[in-house]
């Protein structure tokens, strides 16, 4: 039985991801962290430093901010980190970097496995598609409750056309103040934010008079959680290292 902290447990994904783990005879929440209670079925704690139970893995799905002492607690306590949240600074994501030369660390900008596989689509496709001439856009809507912009989601998946042509794009985010053509050398990524769109990520190769589409809707936060989920049982036990939703589709 694979012992997980659920940092963030009061939030609407941590219900869902402790719902997901009742479920499952494989896991166990031995313990939660939010800055607001609420009645569970396990010990909960305010401070993630008050913490004293022994687990075998923490899955963190709150806010940047939380972030950094998730990674300090996980590094002295010497269990794996999950790192869901996304909005991280440079600063933080140093100290997953660092922290994963310690103890194992799952990173991922997105949890779900179906954007995960379009990442490894969209790497196939620009390097046929861009000494065609295409065009890279990305477009990416969420719910108006939602914070950053652009996505971790949309970064991920213009990083991975990105790092398939050796990082020659540059990203523009706004062109509101621009009089001038489109650079070939330049992927625009856009935001929209409104009502409750949970999630939903285009990836727009515009070419001489065709265009190629790749789309993911989430119609539910599960997806995200069920990989939450994923990640925890396949980190537990893994030497010091950075994971991702990549090292997981290896190895179904």
């Amino acid at each position: 039985m694979i012992k997980i902290i659920m940092n963030g447990y009061n939030g609407h994904m941590g219900h869902t991801i402790c719902n997901i783990v009742s479920k499952d005879n494989e896991c166990d929440i031995v313990a939660g962290i939010d800055i607001t209670t609420s009645n569970a079925t396990f010990p909960t704690f305010i401070n993630i430093n008050d913490c004293d139970m022994p687990a075998d893995v923490i899955i963190d799905f709150s806010t940047a901010k939380a972030v950094d002492d998730v990674i300090k607690y996980a590094v002295e306590k010497k269990i794996p980190a999950v790192i869901c949240t996304t909005g991280i600074s440079e600063d933080t994501l140093n100290k997953i970097n660092e922290a994963s030369k310690v103890i194992p660390v799952f990173k991922s900008a997105n949890m779900s496995l179906g954007i995960n596989l379009i990442q490894n689509l969209i790497k196939k496709a620009v390097s046929i598609l861009d000494e065609n001439g295409f065009d890279i856009e990305i477009v990416e809507k969420h719910h108006n409750k939602k914070i950053d912009a652009p996505s971790g989601t949309a970064l991920l998946l213009a990083d991975a056309a990105n790092a398939a042509m050796n990082d020659k794009f540059e990203y523009v985010y706004d062109r509101s103040e621009k009089r001038e053509k489109r650079s070939k050398s330049e992927i625009g990524i856009h935001s929209v934010r409104g009502g409750t769109i949970v999630g939903e990520h285009s990836v727009v190769f515009a070419g001489q008079d065709e265009v190629i589409e790749f789309n993911h809707t989430a119609l539910s936060k599960d997806v995200f959680a069920v990989g939450a989920v994923k990640a925890a049982k396949f980190i537990a036990g893994k030497p010091a290292g950075m994971y991702d939703m990549q090292d997981i589709m290896e190895s179904m």
